[in-house]
């Protein structure tokens, strides 16, 4: 079986619901993984938009979560998990707001994809302190296992 990422809040390729974006609850979707790299020691997760601000001319690449650690034997992420409900050892970081957490989707203009990346890593990572995304990717270098990425999208209704 392949590493593989899904999410019970959202279909591949399609619309990221309102409720886990800025004009909803801001929560985070559901997310569950299967077939981990055999010796796979922890995970990350980055979630990001690459048509920042506008797709039409994107200029840079907006971070909405980033979370590592989390351990191999969890198998999901519950929609709107709590810090409290994270799985046991995970850890998060910056997003581009410069806090700790999920940011929902609030593209200022048009609609925008959602890259959800999930990361199997050979090692169990030190603790970062509140690592920005580039920090991440960079204590994650030569320790990649497997990569695999789900996307949905999401456009304002105002």
């Amino acid at each position: 079986m392949s590493f593989a990422l899904h999410s019970g809040s959202f279909m591949a390729d399609g619309m990221i619901p309102s409720r886990l974006t800025c004009e909803g609850q801001n929560i985070s979707p559901q997310l569950s993984w299967t077939g981990l790299p055999p010796n796979t020691k922890s995970l990350a997760l980055i979630v990001d938009d690459p048509d920042a601000p506008d797709p039409a001319a994107p200029r840079m690449t907006w971070v909405h979560w980033v979370l590592y650690n989390i351990p191999p034997g969890a198998a999901n992420l519950p929609e709107g998990v709590a810090v409290k409900d994270l799985p046991p050892g995970s850890r998060q970081g910056l997003n581009d707001w410069q806090h700790t957490g999920y940011g929902g989707p609030c593209p200022p203009i048009g609609k925008h994809r959602y890259f959800h990346k999930l990361v199997a890593l050979d090692v169990v990572l030190p603790d970062l302190q509140l690592p920005t995304k580039a920090a991440l990717e960079k204590a994650m270098e030569g320790h990649v296992l497997a990569r695999t990425e789900l996307i949905g999208y999401y456009q304002r209704h105002r």
